[in-house]
């Protein structure tokens, strides 16, 4: 499951190449270094405010779009999402999941 950070990043990288901008073009209208933008697109390194206010408008939206990456987001699999709740449950809990199960697998 990528990190809000990343899905930023995506999000930051989806719009700017709709306005036809290089990262390097980017960053020079911003007023940072290009690696910046790389690193903010990669989910590596999170803007500050004043930079991600510069970001969107030098993409031309608000801030508050930059924050709509639930396109982005895959939904993680009911097997994968069972696996994950288990992990977090102790043995006496993983043993009540189990017989609710079965319950209902025998419905």
């Amino acid at each position: 499951m990528q990190t809000a950070k990343q899905l930023l990043g995506t999000r930051v990288r989806e719009v700017r190449k709709l306005r036809g901008l290089s990262q390097e073009k980017l960053a020079e209208q911003v007023g940072v270094d290009p690696k910046q933008i790389s690193r903010i697109e990669g989910g590596k390194s999170a803007p500050s405010l004043d930079t991600l206010e510069a970001i969107a408008k030098h993409l031309q939206v608000e801030m508050k779009d930059l924050f709509d990456f639930q396109h982005l987001v895959q939904e993680e699999r009911i097997e994968d999402q069972v696996l994950r709740l288990l992990g977090m449950m102790d043995e006496e809990k993983k043993r009540m999941a189990l017989h609710v199960l079965n319950s209902l697998a025998s419905c």
